[in-house]
């Protein structure tokens, strides 16, 4: 007895919930209920694995869980949800190797259960798809390579690419930042990022084409007139267009095309394409 308004007493065994009373010489209180809540028990995780970063949720199923103040796996505390008596959903900690997983309440700490902590292999790639974009980016990226799972980041020369997407182990699509020159794209997941110097990361950034003359800038409505078309930028020229007809053409250099022009009518715009874009327009009159 502490004092005449306080008695510490140390629970006995017991089950369920209990009426609690002091009897003194007298007479006996009124009861105050003591319920008895048993110790938790662990049967499984799933899943029962994860990479060493940790951050992925694990479903644990148990007894006992009402109440309870702490998760652990290994000494690391987790944070966790108690979703019933029987379950609890729990965010790994970052960890490695394998480790015991233990719930405790206020009734005590259960068994353990076995996470094994695995190691995420780093990304390797092997090649890209389209490697040509417009310097101001915003186009979409697909990447091929392995280990791809659980991706993080992708990056253009150490440029954040935008809106990254995991289609499968060997596949993640992004949209390439804005840039310049001839860039390595690399991918990173928790096992690291891949190494520029294996597979073929390369992406080059193509300024918008310019064009400055057509030479000649006439012909025949029944085309066949090889035309020099000349300009900026003109490398990398995916299409000629003569108003909406595509020509057959020849990207010489940087700065010529030779188009055979298609036939048609009228004065029409030539425009070039490229991965930079499209080119301003200059006129070329059917006779």
């Amino acid at each position: 007895m502490n004092s005449a308004t306080q008695i510490t007493a140390t629970a006995p065994a017991g089950s369920g919930s209990v009426s609690v009373t002091v009897t003194t010489p007298g007479g006996t209180s009124n009861g105050l209920p003591y319920a008895y809540v048993a110790t938790p028990v662990l049967y499984s995780l799933v899943p029962g694995q994860g990479p060493e970063a940790g951050g992925n949720q694990v479903v644990l199923t148990g007894t006992g869980f009402t109440g309870a103040t702490v998760v652990r796996f290994g000494a690391v505390p987790a944070v966790f949800t108690v979703n019933s008596a029987t379950q609890i959903t729990a965010t790994a900690p970052a960890g490695v190797g394998s480790v015991a997983v233990t719930v405790t309440t206020p009734s005590g700490t259960s068994n353990s259960v076995t996470y094994a902590y695995t190691v995420t292999p780093a990304p390797t790639l092997t090649d890209l798809d389209p490697h040509f974009g417009p310097t101001g980016g915003g186009n979409t990226v697909t990447i091929f390579g392995t280990n791809l799972t659980g991706t993080t980041a992708v990056n253009f020369d150490g440029q954040p690419a935008g809106s990254v997407v995991v289609v499968s182990a060997n596949q993640v699509t992004a949209t390439a930042p804005p840039g310049t020159g001839t860039v390595v794209v690399t991918v990173t997941n928790p096992g690291g990022t891949s190494d520029p110097n294996i597979g073929n990361p390369y992406y080059t950034y193509v300024a918008q084409p310019a064009l400055t003359s057509l030479v000649p800038d006439t012909g025949p409505a029944t085309g066949g007139t090889g035309v020099t078309i000349t300009g900026t930028e003109l490398t990398y020229t995916e299409q000629v267009f003569f108003g909406a007809t595509p020509a057959s053409f020849a990207a010489v250099s940087d700065n010529i095309v030779l188009a055979t022009s298609p036939p048609g009518a009228g004065s029409v715009p030539v425009t070039v394409q490229t991965p930079g874009g499209t080119s301003n327009s200059l006129t070329f009159t059917y006779q």
